[in-house]
């Protein structure tokens, strides 16, 4: 009686040129190519059917494993199991899996563009881009979101943590905000490796016990009036800008991205809106006498655009606002590149708070700081404007000064 199963011999296998099916028994055959290639074919009858599905190569698969994996489909076929059938859906979750294995890299483009209507300007974006580009791609960027662990985003951290604090406690924020957007969007599970508090922070130093504090360099108060008779000296709108930002007390970007729409020169007030503070919060600054004749120089030197300090370039034909260096590029002009625009707000708090009684929180608010105290907030919708337009009126006034002196300014007769 002929063998019915296990027909074959490994050296026939080896042999074996005959194109065409090579049987060894229970549904597993030899297929021979015309151009000589082998692999093993099974066949089989499903459901009234003839059916056929390969296992493989022989250069992959001898004979003996051949016959294991003929067995595994027989089995299904027992349990009434359609076995090519089975062997689709494994590869169609195979590829469902691999779209799901979404990277880094994808991730953060991803949340970046959900992100990117909320933020206040395009450059907030960039800036998001370029951290993680620049410190975590070349680490995390291709992997999975999924197999990114707590060792890894140690590694992007690391090398910059010591001599880049600040940037690399950004670069760990944003890692965390990713992954916590990829697993609501279900690419991964599990805690979050990125988290600071209870988990990073075993690992490393405190960021603000890290860091060494770099102050903007600040002109001293009592040095204010004198540099302010030289300021004014100095042509152009940089000269301008720069004269209205100590006045006002505001940020650079605040000043030079502002329309003539934020301004009333009758109310003598500047209404920054929520979207161009740092805070997210409209900020309204009183605006003194000299202010408001800077700024009445300025209307005169660019009076046809909607921008109260245009640059004079422009972007497809529109009206760009004066660069954030023109007023750094004045001050090395000056002589006074030891100085930085931002640190005239430093002048503006030690004067206000050594050499007037102002009120703390109204110094605070004329700084755009938000108070922690509640009752303090609160007060700030009060009679809070009237007494800041006190607190702008002296600082003008004692910027005015030709030479400075520690004299206290009491406002207690005014404020009554």
């Amino acid at each position: 009686m002929a063998k019915s199963i296990e027909r074959l011999t490994a050296l026939q296998v080896a042999k074996q040129a005959k194109p065409g099916y090579h049987p060894d028994g229970g549904g597993l055959y030899l297929c021979v190519k015309p151009s000589g290639v082998k692999s093993w074919i099974f066949r089989y009858r499903f459901a009234g059917k003839e059916r056929e599905m390969g296992l493989g190569s022989l250069s992959t698969y001898g004979l003996a494993d051949a016959r294991e994996r003929a067995v595994e489909q027989r089995k299904l076929l027992a349990d009434g199991v359609d076995p090519l059938a089975a062997k689709q859906a494994r590869e169609q979750e195979r590829r469902r899996a691999l779209a799901n294995k979404l990277t880094f890299d994808a991730a953060a483009a991803r949340y970046i563009a959900s992100q990117r209507a909320g933020w206040k300007n395009e450059k907030h974006a960039e800036q998001w881009t370029n951290t993680l580009t620049t410190y975590a791609s070349p680490v995390i960027g291709e992997l999975p979101v999924d197999a990114i662990d707590t060792a890894l985003v140690v590694r992007v951290l690391e090398p910059i943590w010591t001599t880049k604090t600040e940037t690399a406690s950004r670069v760990r924020g944003r890692i965390e905000k990713v992954l916590d957007w990829a697993k609501v969007q279900g690419f991964r599970a599990g805690e979050n490796p990125a988290v600071w508090r209870g988990h990073l922070d075993k690992l490393l130093s405190a960021p603000q016990k890290t860091k060494k504090v770099k102050h903007h360099p600040a002109l001293p108060w009592r040095e204010v009036g004198q540099f302010m008779q030289d300021l004014r000296k100095m042509p152009g709108l940089g000269a301008l800008a720069l004269e209205i930002i100590i006045l006002t007390n505001c940020r650079t970007s605040e000043l030079i991205e502002s329309s003539w729409s934020e301004f009333d020169l009758d109310l003598a007030l500047w209404t920054i809106p929520a979207e161009r503070m740092k805070a997210s919060k409209e900020h309204i600054i009183p605006l003194s006498e000299p202010t408001i004749a800077a700024l009445r120089k300025a209307r005169a030197e660019s009076p046809a655009g909607a921008l109260v300090f245009p640059s004079e370039r422009r972007k497809k034909g529109q009206e760009q606002p004066l660069s954030n260096m023109a007023c750094l590029a004045l001050l090395k002009r000056m002589g006074r590149s030891d100085l930085t625009v931002h640190g005239f707000r430093s002048s503006f708090r030690d004067w206000a708070g050594e050499a007037t009684s102002h009120p703390r929180e109204v110094i605070e608010h004329a700084m755009s700081h938000q108070l922690e105290d509640k009752a303090e907030a609160a007060y700030q919708r009060g009679t809070l404007l009237e007494r800041r337009k006190l607190l702008m009126n002296d600082w003008a006034a004692y910027c005015s000064r030709p030479a400075s002196s520690g004299e206290v300014v009491d406002i207690r007769s005014k404020a009554a």
